[in-house]
């Protein structure tokens, strides 16, 4: 199979490339390294069948000659992370609703299959546990730069869906949750890496906020798995999925894991968010994903414990910062 990646050099994207690589696909990556890193496809660089393209995904005759090579397309490339989301609203909105609108014009021509990778940020403020898919949304106010993200992935999907309907452009949305491991940055607000680099330096371990909001964490590993099986799933063309672990945790529990994983040294401290992000910025307290929909399509879903995946994330930037 030929498979093309947009974000490709990307944390998910790069984990994604990699396993295509090992299971025989040929594979071409686009990115503008805006927030991937050519590091991150190592292992893979010099392969035979990997193919390595800097530019944008809104740049429509590199995205057109790309989608033509391919069987499938994975759409990966957004502007992501909170801390870049609440500073520069305007590029997170123009870089995901442009780029998913040029990767679905040239997949349609052509009747390829795309994932459009979303995100459990498009549930925004709703309190009814665990979200599913045909769940309302309920988003902020627009004077919170917070939910440009949320809206500009929620335009990202109704704009698939719509050419899955008027045009039949086979479409798969995915809406990730708190996906995490190695090669993961904390450079624009990811928590689970920020601790972690934290820890391992002895610094103080930085909680925004009282701590008592809970998360659930998903092994990109364990992601990629479900995106590899709806690959080979035709009935979930059209359909979306929360691909995530359920899970949860406090985030002061996570600190405190963290801390005695790397050598119990750093202290717990709290932020107020109006020290740590512009204005503009909200927080959810609970976001848990529901994953029947998808246990039942690929017959599988992320189950790996948050000490596993700590321990995993740990070992690896251990060894990025001894290499």
């Amino acid at each position: 199979m030929k498979i093309f990646i947009t974000g490709g050099a990307g944390f998910i994207g790069s984990h994604l490339a990699e396993r295509c690589i090992a299971d025989g696909h040929e594979v071409w990556s686009l990115d503008d390294l805006s927030t991937g890193a050519i590091s991150n496809l190592d292992p893979i660089l010099e392969h035979p069948k990997f193919h390595q393209r800097i530019g944008s995904v809104t740049s429509e005759e590199l995205v057109s000659e790309l989608v033509d090579r391919a069987d499938v397309v994975f759409h990966l490339a957004a502007a992501v992370g909170v801390k870049l989301i609440v500073e520069r609203p305007t590029h997170t909105i123009e870089t995901n609703v442009r780029g998913s609108e040029v990767i679905l014009k040239a997949a349609a021509k052509k009747g390829k299959r795309v994932f459009i990778a979303s995100t459990s940020e498009v549930y925004g403020k709703g309190v009814k546990l665990p979200f599913a898919e045909d769940d309302d949304l309920l988003f902020g106010a627009t004077t919170k730069s917070r939910w440009a993200y949320a809206c500009s992935k929620a335009i990202d999907e109704w704009l698939a869906l719509a050419y899955y309907r008027e045009r039949q452009t086979p479409v798969v949305i995915t809406r990730f949750f708190n996906t995490v491991g190695p090669r993961q940055t904390g450079r624009y607000g990811m928590v689970i890496p920020t601790f972690v680099r934290q820890g391992l330096a002895g610094e103080d371990i930085t909680v925004y906020g009282s701590g008592d909001q809970r998360r659930c964490f998903g092994y990109v590993g364990e992601v990629i798995e479900c995106l590899m099986r709806l690959a080979q799933t035709p009935e979930a063309i059209g359909k979306v999925f929360n691909i995530g672990n359920d899970r949860e945790i406090s985030i002061n529990a996570l600190a405190e894991l963290i801390r005695d994983r790397t050598g119990g040294k750093s202290r717990i401290v709290h932020m107020n968010y109006e020290d740590a992000y512009p204005e503009g910025f909200e927080d959810m307290e609970r976001r848990i994903p529901s994953v029947e929909k998808i246990e039942a399509a690929i017959g599988y879903r992320p189950t790996m414990p948050i000490e596993d995946i700590v321990d995993r994330v740990i070992e690896a930037a251990a060894l990025e910062e001894n290499s």
